[in-house]
């Protein structure tokens, strides 16, 4: 079975976190990604794994942490492009037009980021979640302006939905140095 699919719950909360994170584990057969604090004395916890099982670990830790919860997921096929870009070693040649989608929390980001990336043929360059942020995150990415726009629109729309959009940004010729600020 595909284990494409990803659940993050993020917290108020880094007590109720670790509880969240061990409910998740005992729930179902899924692989920890990641556990731990973040800016502003946030916890997020990511799993990953078959579509059920990433529900029901989802599930399980929201309602071993209900009153921390600030926002949860589950994205059931993830692209592709997603994970190098949160582990930062997504590998860009050339710099075309820079996006930017910016939220108030880590959740909203990547369900953001993974809506732009399927929504037109652009290239992520990094997701940086809350660390040295104060608790926001953001995603960059790359191609030619008119990719980059409708991407850029359509990562906004989904961090929008959820009241966490804090600005977005299509810079359609950037100076060359950008790209060595980011990598």
């Amino acid at each position: 079975m595909a284990k494409n699919s990803i659940g993050l719950i993020e917290l108020t909360s880094v007590a109720a976190g670790f509880q969240s994170c061990d409910a998740m584990l005992k729930a179902a057969d899924v692989e920890l990604v990641l556990s731990r604090s973040i800016c502003s004395g946030k916890y997020m916890v990511m799993v990953r794994g078959d579509v059920a099982a990433v529900e029901a670990s989802v599930a399980a830790g929201i309602a071993g942490a209900k009153f921390a919860i600030i926002d949860s997921f589950v994205i059931p096929n993830l692209h592709e492009s997603v994970f190098p870009a949160l582990s930062g070693v997504s590998k860009v040649e050339m710099l075309g037009a820079l996006g930017i989608v910016e939220s108030f929390s880590v959740a909203s980001l990547i369900e953001g980021a993974d809506a732009a990336v399927k929504s037109a043929n652009v290239q992520l360059i990094e997701i940086r979640l809350a660390m040295a942020l104060g608790g926001k995150a953001f995603a960059t990415l790359t191609g030619d302006v008119a990719a980059v726009s409708a991407a850029i629109d359509a990562g906004a729309q989904v961090v929008g939905q959820k009241g966490m959009l804090v600005n977005k940004v299509v810079i359609p010729h950037p100076r060359p140095e950008l790209l060595n600020e980011m990598i």
